[in-house]
């Protein structure tokens, strides 16, 4: 509720408007008296941050490239699996999509395999603890694109508390079908406008955007794409998410 501000003359609530950004909730009288009330301005409208899991939040490229035996490799099979990934729509297994991803680029399929072996070896990038943590305002939850176990497994990497955790299995579709994301939504009970997205990938971008999310996208990599263009915010590291959602532009 708005804290009701005692009659104060134009001159003083100017000031505290410029120093502690406060917000006139009704205005001021003719006279220079506050006639409603004022409250702290919010440099925000999002109540949630829904996050892709293994590009936004865990540097799963590193982790490809080891498998792969070099980032080369790495790089030339991860992109191949998420181009099947974001066009396969309904769920089908994930480890299937990454075999069929490393014969396509000329990789043993058994790579899959000893990638789903490895799969607690994946890290967060550096700075997503503590970005995370500063976000404690904000109910979180991430959308990922892979089986309900391994999602899991992968969360519990990152190590925060998560409100909601939607796989692509649980969903019955993979991203960027609709799907996922609104089956997040609707664990969060919020309506788009009230949630911001970081995706991971440009094909992530269409997905959340098209349902309504707002969309920052977290570049690490400098991928080039056409999707750039809806997005609220592109930037290659974390910390630039909670800069940009601390000074107001991502309202």
């Amino acid at each position: 509720m708005p804290k009701l501000c005692q009659a104060a003359s134009l001159s003083d609530i100017l000031r505290l408007v410029s120093v502690l950004k406060f917000r006139i909730g009704a205005g001021i009288s003719e006279t220079g008296k506050v006639i409603s009330y004022c409250e702290p301005f919010m440099p925000h409208t999002f109540d949630a941050v829904l996050f892709d899991l293994f590009s936004a939040l865990l540097d799963s490229w590193s982790f490809w490239d080891r498998i792969a035996r070099s980032p080369e490799s790495g790089r030339r099979w991860r992109l191949r699996y998420l181009e099947l990934s974001y066009r396969v729509g309904p769920y089908l297994s994930f480890e299937s999509l990454v075999a069929k991803a490393a014969g396509d680029v000329g990789l043993a399929e058994s790579l899959a395999e000893e990638l789903v072996a490895e799969w607690d070896q994946l890290d967060p990038w550096p700075e997503a603890s503590e970005v995370l943590s500063s976000l404690a305002g904000y109910r979180l939850g991430v959308v990922t694109n892979c089986s309900e176990g391994l999602a899991q497994r992968a969360t519990q990497r990152v190590g925060a508390p998560f409100s909601v955790m939607v796989s692509a299995e649980r969903a019955g579709a993979y991203k960027p079908d609709p799907r996922p994301y609104r089956l997040a939504l609707s664990e969060l009970e919020l309506q788009p406008e009230r949630v911001l997205y970081v995706a991971g990938s440009p094909y992530d971008i269409i997905g959340a955007s098209d349902v309504g999310l707002t969309v920052f996208w977290h570049n690490r990599l400098g991928l080039v794409s056409d999707s750039d263009s809806r997005t609220a915010k592109t930037a290659d590291d974390l910390y630039q998410l909670g800069q940009w959602l601390r000074s107001g532009e991502g309202r």
